[in-house]
């Protein structure tokens, strides 16, 4: 059976098999509970999360990093932020495999048909690690918080970790808020968002675009304003595209303010097809257009997260996190 069969096989038979578990989380059980169950353990596990594989114990270590990103099919927008957040990851970890993945078909699609370059989705990717002898993976996720996409990340961890000697998968950009003395990722955030956030007179503000869900996890952005408010950055709101809150819904703090002129700014990793079309397209449904229509002065600030060198930081250090984790002799 080949290599890639083999993938195949245990993705299906490792939940029968009851292959060994073992995470380094961010959460302990607490002492009182003895004799935790299979599920209470798998549900305690948070944080960065890795398997060790009993039965390849005595294969030799060869370890790679897998880098997951949704993409895009703007190539000017992808080459300043996804590139340039791979290659910051390049310049830490010097000489190592690391290979970037795409989850998303469409985006791989139009890229191989428009520019002929052909990115690996994560099954494409794994299979390749694998036939090249790699026995240790560590996955670092380009999501900015544990939503649906990063949810996606860790279903490939969970479905192909059994083929691997060890497995692990860090956190996205924003995961811990500072409780029970784990970091702030939402402060260290906002620090970051900080040092491209214009200065403002009493009638600006600025308007932050993010893409909104409706996964649980978008009240991320409610804390994102909390912090942005207890940090003293007035005039700065946050409103989504698809989730809570909306461009309707910081009208009214806008007008309450006395904003007469605002810049748009995208809080998104990639300034790609949202950026360019719903946030500052020409047409009359756009963001920039409704503002106008209200009387509003609007300026546009088309530059997505990942060209700012503290957030590519952020991401470097989350896959260093992965990194260490796998090389871990815990």
């Amino acid at each position: 059976m080949g290599k890639w069969k083999r993938i195949i096989r245990n993705v299906i038979a490792w939940p029968i098999l009851g292959c060994p578990v073992a995470a380094t989380a961010g959460y302990s059980l607490h002492r009182e509970v003895k004799n935790p169950t299979p599920a209470l353990k798998r549900a305690a596990q948070i944080g960065a999360l890795r398997y060790d594989n009993g039965e390849m114990a005595g294969e030799p270590d060869r370890d790679a990093l897998l880098i997951l990103g949704f993409g895009t099919t703007y190539k000017e927008t992808r080459e300043k932020t996804i590139d340039a957040i791979v290659e910051d990851i390049r310049a830490a970890h010097e000489g190592e495999k690391i290979v970037l993945s795409f989850t998303s078909q469409m985006v791989i699609d139009q890229i191989k048909k428009n520019e002929g370059i052909v990115v690996p989705d994560p099954r494409e990717a794994l299979e390749d690690l694998l036939n090249e002898g790699y026995t240790r993976i560590a996955i670092a996720s380009l999501d900015i918080f544990p939503g649906i996409e990063y949810g996606h990340d860790v279903s490939i961890f969970e479905m192909y970790k059994a083929n691997f000697k060890r497995m692990v998968i860090g956190t996205p950009l924003l995961y811990w808020m500072g409780q029970e003395e784990q970091r702030n990722d939402v402060e260290e955030f906002v620090m970051a968002l900080e040092r491209q956030i214009p200065a403002r007179g009493d009638d600006e503000a600025v308007l932050l675009l993010a893409h909104g869900t409706r996964h649980p996890s978008n009240a991320y952005y409610a804390v994102i304003q909390m912090i942005l408010e207890r940090r003293g950055i007035k005039n700065v709101y946050l409103y989504t595209l698809k989730g809570w809150p909306q461009l309707s819904d910081v009208m009214s703090k806008l007008k309450a303010s006395g904003v007469r002129r605002v810049t748009l700014m995208p809080m998104m990793v990639v300034a790609g097809e949202h950026v360019t079309n719903d946030m500052s397209g020409g047409h009359e449904s756009s963001h920039k257009s409704i503002l106008e229509s209200m009387g509003f002065e609007v300026e546009t600030y088309l530059h997505g997260l990942g060209e700012n060198e503290a957030i590519r930081e952020m991401f470097a250090d989350r896959a260093d996190e992965a990194w260490k984790m796998l090389k871990s002799e815990e």
